[in-house]
């Protein structure tokens, strides 16, 4: 008895890191299934929306997914590039502002970034690793996927 609550304490963070990693390659497939997508549209007029439905629907198992994502779609300049200077845009979920995101279609031929972010909850937050995780105000924590492309010609 004095070592159950142990056990059932190493079961449940190994549940909780198992769904961590299972959202993130979720995640990371659907970046790279939509940006297989934007790559081959050769620059067309993309819409914030539509992406984000499908990366959505490829991701899968990201709860309340259109309210908790946010997608930054940017520009970059090969000659003077120094990195991501930033921290990931991610939704503030206690926050009722939305601010703007960073979307900017690109041409034909020109080295794009996109940086997807979403904020989940931890499936038992005051259990093992999900109390010990680094989590927002809102009590969620950030899953990002990064990818870069370069627009393919016509």
């Amino acid at each position: 008895m004095i070592v159950f609550p142990f056990f059932v304490g190493v079961f449940l963070s190994a549940f909780d890191v198992a769904m961590m990693n299972i959202r993130a390659v979720m995640l990371e497939r659907a970046t790279d299934t939509v940006v297989r997508a934007i790559r081959l549209s050769s620059g067309a007029d993309l819409d914030y929306d539509v992406v984000m439905a499908d990366v959505c629907n490829a991701a899968g198992l990201i709860p309340d997914c259109m309210n908790t994502l946010r997608i930054e779609l940017v520009r970059l300049n090969g000659s003077n590039w120094n990195g991501l200077q930033h921290r990931p845009d991610c939704v503030a979920r206690n926050n009722p502002i939305k601010p703007l995101v960073k979307f900017k279609n690109g041409q034909q031929n020109e080295m794009m970034l996109i940086r997807i972010c979403a904020v989940v909850d931890p499936i038992f937050p005051g259990i093992g690793v999900g109390r010990t995780m680094p989590k927002d105000a809102s009590g969620g924590y950030q899953v990002i996927a990064t990818s870069a492309f370069v627009n393919e010609p016509q």
